[in-house]
């Protein structure tokens, strides 16, 4: 018996955040994935074809096939892009556009598990790249993404595990759990969307936040608990969210942001000229 309190009282407490409308109003890869146009690494006709997938996304839903297709195609793009290149665009795109997009509701729900001990990760399909930036700059204990291959500093157009996606969300913070010791069943785990739905039942303390639909229902139904910082009205309007396929593509390209609607993955906007808002290019 001593030796299980002496196990209790060392378990470290983790919390875990989706990253795309749950820290990050919007799908962060859409912002990376324009900065690389204005660096030349993507063609006008890319980005069309990437808002064309997303629109499909958001009137019939995202299925694996799609998500598979448009993974495919971008880790085929990025193929021979340098690293160090697009951590720099990153870096750039967080500090003049991602920083001002961070949900204050968040961001103090952050700044209490932080202050309380707690390790805080991010856990999204995004480029761990990205995660990391975003990680770094908020000062939190580090970030779970989904990793491209590379060689010598150059994407070689393979990933190394699954997309971090889904289920596969859940297994990262599982198996981090083992490695780090995190006690899981007093842990907290935040997300916006219904592909976050295995990633908090995995933990004891799981939140929506933002909810879509399907996971405002679902918490419902389990007594979770739920958080809305949009602001008036559901705040879907205004937010372009990640797909699957979504952040596969820009994901692979450094971005990603993947969501339900624009939502687990990344939103490409239809339109090129950078003084078109994200939001009222997708017309969400």
């Amino acid at each position: 018996m001593a030796g299980d309190a002496n196990e209790t009282s060392t378990a470290i407490v983790a919390a875990f955040f989706d990253v795309d409308n749950t820290v990050i109003r919007g799908a962060s890869a859409y912002h990376i994935a324009r900065g690389l146009q204005r660096h030349g690494f993507f063609r006008k006709r890319d980005v069309l074809h990437f808002a064309w997938e997303t629109a499909k996304y958001s009137m019939l839903g995202e299925s694996k096939e799609q998500i598979d297709d448009v993974r495919d195609e971008a880790l085929g793009i990025i193929k021979g892009w340098s690293v160090a290149e697009m951590i720099a665009i990153g870096e750039e795109v967080y500090d003049e556009i991602l920083a001002l997009r961070i949900f204050p509701g968040t961001r103090a729900l952050i700044d209490s598990h932080l202050a309380q001990g707690h390790e805080v990760w991010f856990v999204t399909a995004t480029p761990a790249e990205v995660g990391t930036i975003i990680a770094s700059r908020l000062g939190v204990t580090g970030a779970l993404g989904t990793v491209a291959e590379n060689v010598d500093g150059l994407y070689t157009g393979r990933l190394v595990g699954p997309m971090l996606h889904d289920e596969a969300k859940a297994d990262a913070v599982e198996a981090l759990a083992v490695e780090r010791g995190l006690d899981l069943s007093a842990s907290y785990a935040y997300g916006d969307s219904i592909h976050d739905g295995a990633m908090l039942s995995a933990v004891g303390n799981p939140c929506a936040i933002n909810p879509d639909g399907p996971l405002r229902r679902l918490a419902k139904s389990r007594g979770w608990a739920i958080e809305d910082f949009r602001g008036r009205g559901d705040g879907r309007r205004g937010i372009v969210r990640s797909t699957g396929a979504g952040a596969v593509w820009t994901a692979m390209a450094v971005a990603r942001g993947a969501r339900a609607t624009a939502r687990a993955a990344v939103g490409l906007s239809r339109r090129e000229p950078a003084a078109v808002d994200d939001e009222r290019a997708h017309g969400l």
